[in-house]
């Protein structure tokens, strides 16, 4: 009785520091977003630029997903989680130490990596203590996000207000800072470098093996798209197409993650009872309906109303993609299963900020937004078809 009530312990304790950890380098992160636009003229550059350089970002966090997954199945999960703390702690820095566009750059991929190599054996690690409520567990971690994201609003706020746009990048490098000394006195694995080589043939051949998972796959890569160019550019979409004023479209902001911090693990709750797809069907409905009214709004009250129907709905999606994937991966291959198909989905999350800063550079936001209305319609639908 005692050792499972200290492994119970034990358990609780690695899901708040990993959390909180998630929680942090996600304000750190989330802070881009209501700063967007005064990064775009502070250093002189377009908004199909600033997308680009998004891309960047997400495309180095996609593309670290799959071997740190890998790894910490046949290393462990702590060997790495410590260094991934780590890289962001100097990646943060470096936004905070940012002159021109290719430091900028620099501190994006390095922020990237470092989130990437922390981001799937941190859930993989949930997933190995919380067996029996692993949806509760993962809304709990991913609930981070939102919280990161309100933390996020406020900051930028305040750091236009009284400093520069690089001043909240230094609290964020020195928390993580501490919580990497944190979870390294309270892990109980050591470190571990094993063999080097991948087996991505057989991981991908798991993913892909039935037309259901194929179809999922997709669903979820359009359903990412989607929220990598939302996420990156509505404050600035509220800014330029809506009439809004930056601390408005920034304070607006907070909205989508206010209803994520309630919704998430209540998205995972309730897929642990019911069913997972369902739940992300109707999520991702709701969300394509709540997309085309923030299009059409013109009021700055309808395009609240939008914003925080629109967050109820998608917000569903990230406890319940991973959860599907968990569900379906052999116990000795969690982090290399959702690793490979993580790749997948930040990847198409990459491209969609570029698309955005594309397409409202030469054509305009509205029509931007108005194409992931088709994204959502189309994953909602892929879904449905499996259950």
């Amino acid at each position: 009785m005692a050792a499972s009530v200290d492994a119970a312990g034990y358990a609780r304790r690695m899901l708040v520091i990993v959390s909180l950890g998630w929680a942090t380098l996600q304000t750190g992160r989330f802070l881009l977003s209501p700063l967007l636009p005064t990064i775009i003229t502070d250093l002189g550059i377009t908004e199909a630029t600033a997308g680009i350089a998004l891309a960047i970002f997400q495309g180095s966090y996609a593309v670290v997903q799959y071997p740190s997954g890998e790894y910490s199945d046949r290393w462990n999960r702590t060997t790495l989680i410590v260094p991934g703390l780590v890289i962001l702690v100097v990646g943060f820095g470096l936004f905070g130490l940012t002159t021109g566009l290719a430091t900028f750059l620099l501190a994006a991929t390095v922020v990237g990596l470092g989130k990437g190599l922390f981001a799937i054996p941190s859930r993989a690690l949930l997933s190995d203590l919380f067996t029996d409520d692993r949806g509760r567990a993962l809304g709990i971690y991913a609930a981070g996000t939102d919280a990161g994201g309100l933390v996020s609003s406020g900051a930028a706020v305040v750091a236009l207000t009284y400093f520069t746009w690089r001043t909240p990048f230094f609290p964020i490098a020195v928390g993580l800072a501490v919580l990497t000394a944190v979870y390294a006195v309270t892990t109980q694995e050591g470190y571990h470098v094993g063999e080097a080589t991948l087996d991505l043939r057989g991981t991908v051949g798991r993913l892909i093996k039935s037309s259901r998972q194929r179809e999922t796959l997709v669903a979820f890569a359009l359903f990412y798209f989607m929220v990598g160019g939302f996420i990156n550019f509505v404050p600035t979409y509220l800014a330029r197409a809506k009439g809004f004023s930056e601390s408005l479209a920034g304070v607006t902001f907070a909205i989508v993650f206010a209803v994520g911090f309630a919704v998430k693990p209540a998205a995972g709750v309730l897929g642990d009872r019911f069913s997972r797809r369902g739940i992300a069907v109707g999520g991702l409905s709701v969300a394509a309906a709540a997309m085309a009214a923030l299009v059409l709004a013109g009021s700055n009250f309808a395009i609240w109303v939008a914003i925080g129907v629109f967050a109820l709905g998608y917000k569903t999606g990230f406890p319940l993609a991973d959860a599907i994937i968990l569900d379906g991966a052999p116990a000795d291959g969690t982090g290399a299963d959702l690793g490979a198909a993580r790749a997948l989905f930040l990847g198409a999350n990459a491209i969609g900020p570029a698309y955005v800063g594309i397409v409202a550079t030469y054509a305009s936001y509205d029509l931007a937004f108005g194409g992931f209305v088709a994204c959502l319609i189309v994953a909602a639908a892929l879904l449905a078809r499996q259950r």
